[in-house]
């Protein structure tokens, strides 16, 4: 099997690559062949036996695309994007990458079809910000997409298109509407969901975090070792199984920013939650207050997708998986 990840630079696509790597396979196929591509050249796995090439590419370049299918990968992971706070302060650049990047692979892939049949299965990460409030308690699969960001709108519209492709037969897509990861390793960037990250890791490290937002606000979180699971069962799941509706909310944790503190209590104490800072950000509280808060995702429970227990889980998960298994000061 070839597997073409596209935004293997980034976190999502670091782990992924890891974990196809060292497994070997997606379900019961071998992996012999990794593609890994991103606007820079993503780091070879050193643990794989496969062939692997590692390609510097902007997707929104006309051609980029049809360079990327031409050696007709099985399964596309397509998880390129900027992210959401970048998207809002940058109009054209979140259009150009996050849409018309996508529209581009989507018709590359059409192209590639016309010569002789070519059906892969695409994988796409969207984002539970293609809602909009006001919000009932819990979203479930009937709500309305209405977002109310341009990063918002840019992963519905790749939504739509994704189904429409799949439905006339030229892929075979799954988009998954991934929650905010949580805890996200390395550095923090410009996504204004980046805060829920921060007031955990940086802690956990001993440093200081600032919060921008109140200790009431609910949103809706996944590990990254969770969203990895989302992945790789969408790469192996028989698609038959979703209909026409291609696009899912995946299972997650609704959590308030105070509940997510009280979790970093338990587990690394009250000088760790000292070292939270609370300095409020009028841009990124109004960007949040029409985010969703909770979901009802009995529909993607049942075709198999698996969430985090509860937040003491999570921060374990970084714990274990970016810090050796131990947290503090010079971790």
């Amino acid at each position: 099997m070839h597997i073409l990840i596209i935004g293997a630079a980034g976190m999502i696509g670091r782990k992924l690559t890891q974990r196809l790597a060292a497994d070997g396979r997606l379900g019961h196929a071998t992996v012999d062949q990794l593609t890994l591509a991103d606007v820079i050249a993503p780091d070879t796995p050193t643990r794989f036996g496969g062939t692997v090439n590692t390609i510097a590419i902007d997707l929104a370049q006309p051609g980029a695309a049809t360079s990327l299918v031409a050696a007709r990968p099985d399964v596309i992971f397509h998880l390129a994007a900027i992210v959401s706070g970048e998207a809002e302060a940058n109009f054209d650049k979140g259009y150009r990458i996050n849409l018309d990047g996508t529209r581009f692979l989507l018709e590359a892939i059409r192209q590639q079809g016309l010569q002789t049949p070519y059906r892969p299965r695409l994988v796409f990460t969207s984002s539970i910000a293609v809602f909009g409030a006001p919000f009932p308690d819990r979203i479930d699969d009937e709500f309305f997409s209405t977002p109310l960001t341009s990063y918002g709108t840019q992963k519905a519209i790749d939504e739509l298109l994704l189904s429409d492709y799949t439905r006339k037969g030229f892929l075979d897509g799954i988009a998954i509407r991934l929650p905010t990861i949580c805890v996200r390793p390395g550095k923090p960037n410009k996504a204004a969901s980046g805060f829920f990250s921060n007031i955990l890791r940086e802690p956990l490290s001993g440093q200081e975090a600032v919060l921008p937002v109140s200790t009431d606000v609910r949103h809706w979180f996944a590990s990254p070792r969770a969203a990895i699971g989302f992945l790789t069962h969408a790469g192996t799941l028989d698609l038959a199984r979703l209909g026409n509706r291609r696009c899912l909310s995946m299972p997650g944790l609704s959590a308030t920013v105070g509940e997510e503190i009280e979790a970093l209590r338990r587990i690394a104490g009250e000088s760790a939650v000292r070292l939270i800072r609370h300095e409020p950000d009028q841009t990124i509280i109004d960007i949040v207050a029409g985010w969703p808060r909770n979901f009802d995702t009995r529909r993607a429970v049942a075709l198999g997708f698996k969430a985090d227990a509860d937040f003491d889980q999570i921060i374990r998960i970084h714990i274990d998986d970016e810090l050796g298994g131990k947290a503090g000061a010079g971790a």
